[in-house]
């Protein structure tokens, strides 16, 4: 029986895919474990992992995206003491991982048409800005307190967080979105929209698996799973765009 050798094109591929899911991997479960606010309703924890779920997913695919998603935040579950939630972050951050890198990698015109850019970017702009607005003022106003993870042991601080504070955030991403969708760069609504569809799927995900499985009150634990979906897009979007602005050929792999 004779061998079969991969293409040298299709082994270098495969091992900068492997490469990527190692790196993206490590720098979840980094961002997850390093901030971190805890839920004690329902033995969860805020966090701010999905900035680089994101970034990993769009710039990458859904492969990369996927699989460095769940494994990386799974690891920061067991990292942190969360091991009953392992089982469900390496299927639903791994799903959402995957749909953002899905989404994000097709083009507005062959989804939607060629004359989708401009309503797209209204909707965009519209979703990201009152996700912003409602969750923000209404759950993340007034006295905040946070833990930073530590080698010794976790440091704790507190701020305060004015409502005016979502209101002028949600005014800029809203302008932000529609300038650059309508003139610069149509493709960002879209990834916005990957980016919601994936962090939509996520807090479904949570939920479902709390109220069904750990028949905790899952609902108390929405606002901060919706929370991490929209920081995750204000930080990663712009983070995005400023990487394949060094590296113009990376959004088209």
């Amino acid at each position: 029986m004779g061998c079969y050798a991969l293409p040298i094109s299709k082994v270098t591929s495969l091992a900068r895919e492997v490469s990527l899911v190692a790196v993206f991997t490590a720098l979840v479960a980094v961002a997850t474990a390093t901030l971190s606010v805890s839920v004690p309703a329902t033995r969860g924890y805020f966090n701010i992992g999905e900035t680089v779920i994101y970034v990993s997913a769009i710039l990458f695919g859904a492969s990369v995206g996927g699989l460095s998603a769940g494994i990386g935040a799974m690891i920061a579950d067991l990292l942190l003491g969360y091991g009953v939630y392992a089982p469900a972050t390496l299927v639903v951050k791994g799903i959402e991982g995957a749909l953002v890198g899905f989404l994000a990698k097709r083009k507005i015109d062959h989804i939607l048409g060629t004359h989708s850019s401009r309503p797209l970017a209204f909707i965009a702009a519209i979703a990201l800005a009152g996700i912003v607005l409602t969750i923000g003022a209404t759950y993340y106003s007034g006295p905040m307190q946070f833990a930073v993870a530590s080698p010794v042991a976790p440091v704790e601080f507190g701020i305060t967080v004015p409502t005016a504070f979502w209101v002028l955030l949600s005014i800029i991403v809203a302008a932000t979105t529609l300038y650059v969708s309508l003139k610069t760069d149509p493709n960002l609504s879209w990834q916005i929209i990957a980016v919601l569809v994936g962090g939509s799927e996520m807090v479904a995900g949570y939920f479902l698996y709390e109220q069904l499985i750990l028949g905790v009150a899952a609902v108390v634990e929405i606002p901060f799973n919706v929370g991490q979906m929209m920081v995750g897009a204000i930080v990663a979007i712009p983070l995005v765009r400023a990487i394949s602005a060094r590296i113009p050929n990376l959004l088209n792999r």
